[in-house]
């Protein structure tokens, strides 16, 4: 299937049914787009593998530095209902994105980013793509290529910010897995505060288990300390890692 660079032109002129609440609310194209420059990212389905792990949490994480970048809001859209999109913000955690339920296809489609993967049982979804929008003009669209399956190549968040500001810093992503009551655990936090590192702490026995860390690090012992997916290990390696 061939897909059309939209760039240059005008959102599409769609109505949406959204949940606020206990309430249906109406809204169109314009109260997402006009006056504002937003960035979109679309994806298949909420819920699903790369979307979840990937796709919308990278999105939601560097938010704050698209906002210093000139962007007004970062938007979600994704061939669903608003009641599985309100669920899946919040079982994302990320109140900042602005969930946009295209329920009937019907963005998608004018996009001409509406295919068909009845093959797997999702009905008629959305391509996975990204797009840079001001005041409801397309400025520039990155499009996943049409290869089988669901390829995560250029519409990532990365990719975006770049192209938005070719000198951007891109905050590392960082993850931390410890336990309560462990100094270790403590000194790496500090360590990672006084860098002004922002991370992500999984809890033992609350977030993970011994089971899930071995698999991960192959190791049994916390802190363990992940950035941008190579683990770095302790606060021993952690401190090593800074005096460099």
């Amino acid at each position: 299937m061939k897909f059309v660079d939209r760039s240059g032109e005008r959102v599409p002129k769609v109505n949406f049914k959204i949940r606020q609440g206990h309430e249906w609310v109406d809204k169109n194209s314009d109260d997402y787009f006009k006056g504002k420059k937003v960035v979109l990212f679309a994806l298949p389905g909420a819920y699903t593998p790369t979307c979840s792990s990937t796709h919308l949490p990278r999105y939601n994480e560097l938010y704050d530095t698209f906002k210093k970048n000139g962007v007004d809001d970062v938007v979600c859209l994704s061939v669903n209902d608003t009641f599985v999109m309100n669920d899946w913000q919040k079982d994302q955690n990320a109140p900042n994105l602005t969930m946009l339920p295209d329920g009937n296809g019907e963005f998608s489609e004018k996009m001409g980013l509406l295919v068909d993967k009845s093959d797997i049982g999702f009905g008629k979804r959305s391509w996975r793509y990204s797009m840079l929008v001001d005041d409801g003009v397309i400025k520039k669209m990155f499009i996943e290529p049409d290869k089988p399956g669901d390829p995560f190549e250029v519409s990532n968040a990365e990719t975006m910010l770049k192209y938005i500001n070719p000198n951007v810093n891109i905050p590392k992503s960082v993850t931390i897995f410890t336990r309560p009551g462990c100094s270790f655990c403590a000194e790496a936090k500090k360590l990672l505060d006084e860098k002004g590192f922002e991370y992500e702490e999984h809890i033992l026995n609350k977030d993970f288990s011994v089971k899930t860390l071995v698999a991960l690090s192959g190791k049994t012992e916390v802190p363990q300390i992940f950035i941008n997916g190579e683990r770095i290990g302790g606060a021993e390696q952690l401190k090593q890692l800074f005096s460099k």
